[in-house]
Formats: structure tokens, C-alpha cells, sequence
């Protein structure tokens, strides 16, 4: 049995102008004449191709790079599993693993976009409010299908070196690859039920902007900051199995660095939110509710800050109290009789 690949991604979707608005708590009415078109799925998926397009482009320069460290047994991939030295064997589930990272990246991309959206953000940018927006829709959606390619690979790499018959092959790897607790192996029975939580999440939490006119905008902002919860899955998932981070090391320290622009962009989300209501008063309110509201907000911003200085501590030692790497074999090969 195989270890699964790196990470399942979350995607995100864009705060537009109208969730800003005062009246926010409404459901909008019907489109007035003039009026610019609500984004749609179908319209966003159309204006995804080009995103997409170097999604697909940058999950094969990361296959070849994947298959080009096993083949010249560089990758630690080969020390986690010795069986998987033979790269043309397994090509699906290291084609799997490309398309973990390139989601994780993309997955990196839309969060950093979306949180940048919904708090200050710089008074230079290449692209404007409205462009970011298409671009963190758009980014979202191509997460989604890149999720969609890491776990449908790694399920069919299951299904290719499975000896039962078809039927029975493709039951198990659906188990082990889709169901919560199927996978049963050593970390996986922690590591894999993490990714599938962060992939069941990541689909709803992802589209749920297309029926946001239906379901009000404060509710949609309340369910949507469930993202960066996905997000968190996602990185931890690749901590835990990804075989090409499994040991201390530059790689894995280089994932725990990528997380500080997003931890930096959520304190400053926290501190200098967009909207008054969200901003922290200088003393709680009168009321027991006020005062517990204000308690949960103060605890939030402490939180994030001590994430933060977790993160330098990581980054700065090169250490997060995982695995170290094996000392290589001293063993004698003489033979001595």
C-alpha cells in the first residue's frame, strides 16, 4: 500500500463590493437596469481557462521534477518508501503528488487573495478591486478541480496495482481514498481523514458565493471564514504525509515559511477589519453578550499573534518537532564466512 500524496486544497471565494454594503444583511433584489451582472459559475468557470490553463502548466514542471528525484534517488520519497525507486511504476501517484502541490499553491494563492479583499490591502496593485475578485473566483474554482485530480489519481493509482478483480479494486481504493477512516495505515489513519475533511469542506465552502443572493451575504461571510480552517487542514495533511517534506529539512521549512504572509495578512484582517462592526473596542460592552463577544475577538487577535511568532520559531530553527532523517546504513556488506 501506497502513502497518499501531499496536500488537498481549499478553495475560496471572493468578497464583491456588495458584501461591504450597509444593507448587507438582505438579500439583494432583482438587477436594476445598468446595473453590472451578478457573477455566476458559468461565467466564472468560462473566465477560468487561463488560470487554469498555467495551473496545468506548473503541475508538470512539478511532475518532471518529482520523477526526475526519484529516478536519481534524490528525493526522499525513495527513503519513506524504497519500493517507489522505480519512477516509471509508479508515475500516477507521483502525476498525484504534482497535482497535491500545485493545489496547495493555488490553494496558497486564493487565501492570500481573498485576505487581502476582505481587509487593507495596498494602494498599488497591478490589478484592480474588481479584477481581484474575478481572479480569486477564478483561483478558487481551479482549486477545486486540482483537488479534485490529487484525489481521483492517487484512487486510480490504488485501483492500478490492486490484483483483485476491477470491481472489488475500484470499491477499495473508493474506501481507502474517499471515506473517512478507510485508510488504515500508519499515519494515513490520521493524515488521510484530515485531507478528506479539508476536500469535503473545500467544495461547499467553495461554491456556496453563487447561491449567496439566496442565502443572504452575512451568512455567507460567517460560513466563508471557515476557509482558512480548510487551509490549516491542508497544510497539515502535507506535514503529516507528504512524502517529499516527511523529514526536517529546507523543503519542509520552505512550506512552513509560505504560511507567514498568510498568518501577517490575517492579523492585519483581524486588526484593521474592513467593516466597523468587526473592529475591537478599547473595553467590553455592558451587557454579558457584549462582553463575551468582545472576549472571543480579543482571544481570536492573541491567537493569530501567537501563531505567528510559532511560525519564525519554525522558521528560524529549520525544526517543527517532526521526523528526523535516518542515519544512512553503516552495515557491513562483507562476507565473512
Amino acid at each position: 500500500m501506497t502513502n497518499p500524496p501531499p496536500a488537498h486544497e481549499p478553495a475560496a471565494a471572493a468578497e464583491t463590493p456588495e458584501s461591504t454594503a450597509p444593507d448587507d444583511s438582505q438579500v439583494p433584489g432583482p438587477r436594476r437596469p445598468g446595473e453590472p451582472r451578478r457573477p455566476t459559475l458559468r461565467s466564472d468557470l468560462r473566465d477560468s481557462w487561463p488560470d487554469g490553463l498555467v495551473a496545468l502548466v506548473i503541475t508538470a514542471a512539478v511532475f518532471v521534477l518529482l520523477y526526475i528525484r526519484i529516478r536519481n534517488k534524490t528525493s526522499s520519497t525513495v527513503t519513506v518508501m524504497p519500493f517507489m525507486a522505480d519512477a516509471g511504476g509508479f508515475w500516477m501517484y507521483f502525476l498525484s503528488q504534482a497535482f497535491g502541490w500545485s493545489a496547495l499553491l493555488w490553494a496558497w494563492g486564493t487565501v492570500i487573495l481573498g485576505l487581502m479583499l476582505s481587509g487593507p490591502r495596498p494602494s498599488r496593485l497591478p490589478l484592480s478591486g474588481p479584477r481581484l475578485e474575478r481572479l480569486h473566483r477564478t483561483t478558487s474554482l481551479n482549486t477545486i478541480a486540482l483537488i479534485a485530480a490529487h484525489a481521483l489519481l492517487f484512487a486510480a493509482e490504488l485501483v492500478r496495482h490492486d490484483t483483485a478483480a476491477w470491481n472489488s479494486a475500484v470499491a477499495t481504493a473508493f474506501v481507502e481514498a474517499f471515506v473517512p477512516g478507510g485508510y488504515d495505515s500508519g499515519t494515513g489513519r490520521i493524515a488521510i481523514p484530515v485531507g478528506q475533511a479539508a476536500l469535503y469542506l473545500a467544495i461547499p465552502l467553495g461554491l456556496l458565493f453563487y447561491v449567496r443572493h439566496r442565502i443572504g451575504p452575512r451568512t455567507w461571510r460567517v460560513l466563508h471564514r471557515f476557509v482558512i480552517l480548510v487551509y490549516v487542514l491542508s497544510v497539515w495533511h502535507t506535514l503529516l504525509y507528504g512524502t517529499n517534506v516527511w523529514y526536517d529539512g529546507w523543503f519542509r521549512t520552505t512550506v512552513w515559511l509560505l504560511q507567514l504572509p498568510i498568518a501577517a495578512l490575517l492579523l492585519l484582517r483581524l486588526l484593521r477589519p474592513a467593516r466597523r462592526s468587526e473592529k475591537l473596542p478599547g473595553r467590553p460592552g455592558a451587557t454579558a453578550g457584549a462582553r463575551a463577544g468582545w472576549a472571543l475577538r480579543l482571544g481570536g487577535r492573541l491567537a493569530v499573534v501567537a501563531v505567528v511568532v510559532a511560525l519564525v520559531a519554525v522558521v528560524a530553527s529549520g525544526r517543527d518537532g517532526g521526523r528526523s532523517v535516518p542515519p544512512e546504513d553503516t552495515s557491513s556488506t562483507h562476507n565473512h564466512d
